[in-house]
């Protein structure tokens, strides 16, 4: 019996939704968010609390791509460990801040993250370099650091039309695939 993969879009259509496509090319799309995001666990694991520094203020770094990047944080101790585009948030509290529509994304960023597959949160916040707020939704996933345990991984999509739902498909179906994969 043969075995049939499927990426991001094409599983999309065999769940009824529509692929989004972005017409620029520096738009990250969500299977590389769940991939870096799955990258950045997997180094955190093996790095430790010696890892957190490199997500921190290095534009060039490999955990910034296109429009996205990667962040890391604590939900135990309420603080951003890495940023790389905001290093003034790094040390800062997390868990009460909320985006332009008064949503606490932390707080759910937590929950979500914390569920064996992690999750995708919906939220309002600027585009690298821009001022105003875009719908933005992160990919977010627990990391085993040792002496931390509570420290979840994140990157997000500026995206205005796929659901959260959608992409909670797409990611555990993801995972699956990864899984299945000889």
């Amino acid at each position: 019996m043969r075995k049939i993969t499927l990426g991001f879009a094409s599983l999309a259509l065999l769940l009824g939704a529509a692929p989004v496509f972005a017409d620029d090319s520096n738009a990250a799309t969500p299977e590389e968010v769940v991939a870096k995001v799955n990258e950045a666990v997997q180094y955190l694991n093996a790095k430790g609390l010696a890892g957190f520094v490199d997500f921190n203020n290095n534009k060039d770094a490999r955990w910034v791509w296109k429009d996205s990047y990667v962040f890391v944080y604590s939900c135990r101790d309420n603080v951003m460990l890495g940023h790389p585009l905001r290093p003034d948030m790094v040390g800062k509290p997390i868990l009460q801040m909320k985006d332009d529509k008064d949503k606490a994304l932390f707080q759910e960023m937590c929950k979500e993250g914390a569920k064996p597959d992690g999750g995708w949160v919906e939220y309002w916040w600027p585009k690298p370099g821009e001022a105003k707020a875009s719908r933005k939704i992160s990919y977010v996933h627990s990391a085993a650091v040792s002496f931390k345990p509570d420290i979840q991984v994140g990157a997000g999509i500026y995206d205005d039309k796929m659901s959260v739902e959608e992409l909670n498909k797409l990611a555990v179906q993801g995972k699956q695939q990864k899984k299945d994969a000889p």
